[in-house]
């Protein structure tokens, strides 16, 4: 029998998971889209997707969504973990429910999908998993400590799920994206409102939200793209016979990351300062 390759995407009501199910459900592969609230993409199952439910933070509904495939498919041929957002806003001020609600979502959600998706991947002896980090996964800006430590740690535990499955015919693929114009980051601008209000860092916290929101409309988003070229480097990198580990995406990726590879940590820190206050005391 030929392995599945039908591709399971999470967080698809919007952006990057929306573009990636429209490209390759129109290119011919069999797509499973889902969102925590499947009416939010009814209409993509007129685009030839299979739509179903699935929240990240929820077990059953991880397992109900992965047994469908298998039952109609065999197994999922490929994964593609997207589901995630940015919680903003200085450490200190981020209530513990939001960091851990941010780790769920991003991190921990994001492992539960590989562990439930590799057994049949591994039956079949062959899978893609496509981990969506970012260039935040490599390099931080101030306000982001949630966001970015959730994308270094999908970084890391790529790195090891990587070699630990290679041997089943698996492949373990990282997409970095840079700044990608979508609700993504009108989304981390809010999330700041969840941060203590007041107190030492009301003023970073105010200038975080604004310079997020600036970015993704001012002279910076010119080096972005829109989610369809993620959604293209998604489709190039599950199609060939052997991807690459990485793939960046948008010049505002490479640029950053190139930057970030080459200054001393106080030099990047200089950088990251001409667009953010630092916070000082009284």
């Amino acid at each position: 029998m030929d392995a599945s390759k039908a591709v399971l995407i999470t967080g698809c009501s919007t952006g990057i998971g929306r573009a990636t199910a429209e490209r390759l459900a129109r290119r011919g592969w069999t797509v499973y889209a889902t969102a925590r609230r499947p009416e939010s993409i009814a209409d993509l199952e007129g685009k030839g997707c299979r739509i179903l439910a699935l929240d990240v933070t929820d077990e059953e509904s991880m397992r109900a969504a992965v047994q469908t495939v298998e039952d109609e498919r065999g197994a999922v041929g490929v994964l593609v973990n997207n589901a995630g957002y940015s919680q903003s806003g200085a450490v200190e001020t981020i209530p513990p429910a939001e960091l851990r609600r941010q780790f769920e979502t991003n991190v921990f959600g994001l492992v539960r999908m590989c562990q439930l998706v590799l057994p049949g991947m591994r039956r079949q002896h062959y899978g893609r998993i496509v981990n969506i980090s970012s260039m935040g996964g490599k390099l931080t800006f101030p306000g982001g400590g949630a966001y970015h430590g959730t994308k270094f740690a999908v970084e890391a535990l790529s790195d090891v799920l990587r070699f630990e499955v290679r041997g089943f015919g698996v492949d373990v693929i990282v997409i970095e994206p840079g700044l990608i114009r979508t609700e993504f980051g009108s989304t981390a601008a809010g999330s700041v409102e969840g941060a203590e209000e007041g107190g030492a860092y009301a003023g970073f916290n105010a200038a975080v939200a604004a310079t997020t929101a600036g970015a993704y409309r001012g002279p910076m988003s010119r080096l972005g793209a829109g989610p369809g070229a993620v959604a293209r480097t998604i489709e190039r990198a599950i199609s060939r016979k052997h991807p690459r580990t990485r793939y960046a995406v948008t010049n505002s990726a490479r640029l950053m990351l190139g930057l970030h590879a080459v200054l001393p940590d106080r030099a990047w820190d200089r950088v990251v300062g001409s667009a953010f206050p630092r916070p000082r005391g009284d």
